[in-house]
């Protein structure tokens, strides 16, 4: 792609989630968003491939569906109120509203679209997909957070935490594994937004830098299915270990970052007497820990001692992964910060 294109096509996607972070008006916070919608689709369509044009034309249908109900929750909610800011919302529009913007996200049952995007886009177009094209909606429901409908939230989540573990059991791409990862993770962040939204903002943050070293590590091994992760030793053992670690701090298994969203989130549900609920959520998460781990053991029976199927790649370019190293590091040591980063 053009220089020039990429960097205006980049720049739009920053310009839209950041008019929907500081919008007060639901038009201008529309507006953000369809900008968003978009900027990406000339990123998806980069490499004309006929999977990526499908990914693109389902992206643009299922967003321009959610945009639509947003509008016509917006329009209904000034009709009944007079009012066009976005904490005045009335039963009807929040409901309709809610349902549009965790269709954005991804979250079952509004999750269909996700995998198969995923899995036809490229790394690096996956990765803005999971990550800042998540922010916008997000933030808008944490905003309007004291509004929503607790049921609604709470069936969304559990059904999200579900789905994200029993549709990632069956899969051997890493794309579609990634696209059923968030959409648990995702879940984990609904059920306790009405309870507490800044630790649902906490989970979001602690999300977005696990997702991002995950598919950081993937475009540097740059593997998309699980037999080509697992010849990844030989070219890069320790970002072999690294990419293993972070995928078990995806899974929440202490002492690796991601332990510290699930036991928080698990310690505030007990507080607010939902005890069934919590215990509910963990037994579903392990569907989702039994994929982590499967993808675990894939890559340590290419590690050191044992002998690797592929042949030794001694040849190679040597690269520099300054980035990557940076934001794996973030995922894999940050649970030791979680009450500063809590007090913050």
């Amino acid at each position: 792609m053009n220089p020039l294109a990429l960097t205006i096509f980049l720049l739009s996607l920053a310009i839209g989630t950041t008019i929907t972070l500081s919008s007060f008006h639901w038009l201008l916070a529309w507006v953000g968003l369809e900008i968003n919608t978009l900027a990406i689709i000339p990123l998806m369509t980069k490499t004309p491939h006929p999977r990526a044009i499908e990914a693109a034309t389902k992206y643009f249908l299922t967003q321009a569906a959610a945009s639509a109900l947003i509008l016509f929750s917006a329009l209904i909610n000034a009709w009944q109120t007079g009012e066009w800011n976005i904490n005045s919302l009335t039963d009807l529009p929040m409901n309709a509203l809610s349902i549009a913007l965790m269709m954005k996200l991804g979250l079952a049952p509004l999750h269909f679209w996700m995998p198969e995007v995923l899995q036809g886009i490229s790394l690096p177009t996956g990765l803005i997909l999971s990550t800042w094209q998540k922010i916008a909606p997000m933030t808008l429901l944490l905003q309007t957070s004291h509004l929503l409908n607790l049921n609604l939230t709470i069936a969304l989540g559990l059904t999200s935490i579900l789905i994200g573990g029993w549709g990632g059991i069956g899969q051997t791409q890493l794309r579609k594994i990634m696209a059923f990862s968030s959409i648990g993770h995702l879940g984990w962040i609904i059920v306790i937004l009405k309870f507490n939204p800044q630790l649902s903002l906490f989970n979001f943050v602690l999300y977005l830098i696990m997702t991002a070293a995950m598919f950081m590590s993937l475009i540097s091994v740059s593997s998309t299915k699980m037999s080509q992760i697992s010849a990844s030793w030989s070219k890069t053992p320790a970002l072999s270990t690294t990419t293993m670690l972070v995928m078990l701090s995806l899974a929440g298994l202490p002492p690796l970052t991601g332990f510290a969203p699930k036991l928080l989130i698990t310690l505030e549900l007990v507080k607010q007497n939902a005890t069934l609920l919590a215990a509910i959520i963990m037994l579903i998460s392990l569907l989702a820990l039994f994929f982590y781990l499967r993808l675990t053991y894939i890559i340590t029976m290419t590690l050191s001692p044992n002998t690797p199927s592929s042949l030794v790649t001694w040849r190679t370019t040597p690269k520099s992964y300054s980035s990557t190293a940076v934001i794996n590091t973030l995922a894999l040591i940050l649970l030791p910060l979680t009450p500063t980063l809590l007090l913050m």
